[in-house]
């Protein structure tokens, strides 16, 4: 028969484990007010919009501004303080840090090279896809320039390459997966997400690189009409194998994301950034909620959700406490 004593302890054990897996939640505040400004990265900004629009919705006095131009922008805005929050899609140097750079990750997606559909080799690539060093010779150094050449195909047809005109976090994360940085990547420049998914559709020989989310429709979960990643070769076997295969649909892809099946880089988390720890308290909240309840919206928005730990540790940056001895639907601090 069990003791008093041990009773007690084996009922204090499961109410402490039931307490730290509990999924904390955010409670809205009665008194919210103000507004919020946010720059930056092509790659977060549908989520970020998505989050600003539900988030006004849940406090009418309060209104969000939120504009793309790239990383780059967006890390000198909120450096600056032009912005209350920057985004950024790559891992900030010690330089942006010990100039007051504060920041939080909030999703995941990654950057995957693309070809046009009408490509006279797109089976081929479909089927071969290509591998890191072949990459690097097109992008870095370019040695290989034609796709005949990379295809042993009997039709020449010159690679027209394009890169990002932008400082922006793609280029950069592809460039790192090259072993560079997006400064040695060649090509034609092109601004922005939108305008190198646009170069890259119009131009059948074209080959570029976009964030996941400007390649597959939302809606269907398909490639975007006119555009397609160019698999990844990992095992250089020069064929896409099963275990290689999860283009298919923007779902697969993100789950080969989640599960690390994926390279990283590419594969990235988004931030947000600001110019020290925010102190506004529109901000703050906004941020507590981003980091719970505003999760509802990223796999719709096809980007990939943070692990549970990494968000829980994200939430004690903005002073996120869940009291001790309260579940997740108790209030947040």
């Amino acid at each position: 028969m069990i003791n008093k004593t041990l009773f007690l302890w084996i009922l204090f054990v499961v109410f402490i484990i039931s307490s730290c897996t509990n999924n904390p939640k955010y409670h809205k505040k009665s008194d919210l007010e103000g507004s919020i400004t946010i720059s930056g990265a092509f790659a977060l900004y549908p989520i970020t919009a998505k989050w600003a629009e539900e988030f006004m919705k849940l406090y009418p006095n309060v209104t969000i501004d939120v504009s793309a131009g790239g990383a780059g922008k967006g890390m000198t805005d909120a450096l600056s303080g032009m912005v209350d929050l920057g985004m950024v899609s790559r891992p900030l140097s010690e330089a942006e840090i010990n100039r007051g750079a504060w920041y939080i990750g909030v999703v995941k997606d990654a950057v995957v090279p693309v070809f046009s559909s009408s490509n006279p080799y797109a089976d081929s690539i479909r089927k071969r896809g290509m591998t890191q060093k072949q990459l690097k010779a097109i992008f870095i150094d370019g040695r290989l320039s034609d796709w005949q050449r990379i295809y042993n195909g009997n039709t020449k047809a010159h690679v027209h390459l394009f890169t990002r005109s932008d400082a922006c976090g793609a280029g950069e994360m592809f460039g790192r997966y090259l072993g560079m940085n997006q400064e040695a990547l060649q090509g034609v420049g092109v601004f922005g997400d939108p305008g190198m998914a646009d170069a890259v559709k119009n131009e059948p020989l074209s080959l570029g690189y976009n964030n996941i989310i400007y390649v597959y429709d939302i809606k269907s979960r398909h490639y975007n009409k006119g555009i397609e990643v160019v698999p990844l070769d990992l095992n250089e076997n020069r064929i896409i194998d099963k275990e290689e295969h999860f283009y298919q649909n923007l779902d697969s892809l993100s789950a080969a994301i989640r599960e690390g099946k994926f390279p990283s880089p590419p594969a990235r988390e988004l931030y947000f950034v600001s110019k020290g720890k925010p102190e506004n308290k529109v901000v703050k909240e906004f941020l507590k909620w981003v980091l719970t309840d505003g999760q509802q919206y990223v796999k719709m928005a096809g980007y990939v959700e943070l692990s549970e730990k990494k968000r829980i540790d994200e939430l004690s940056k903005v002073r996120f406490v869940l009291r001790k001895g309260l579940s997740s639907n108790d209030s947040l601090k």
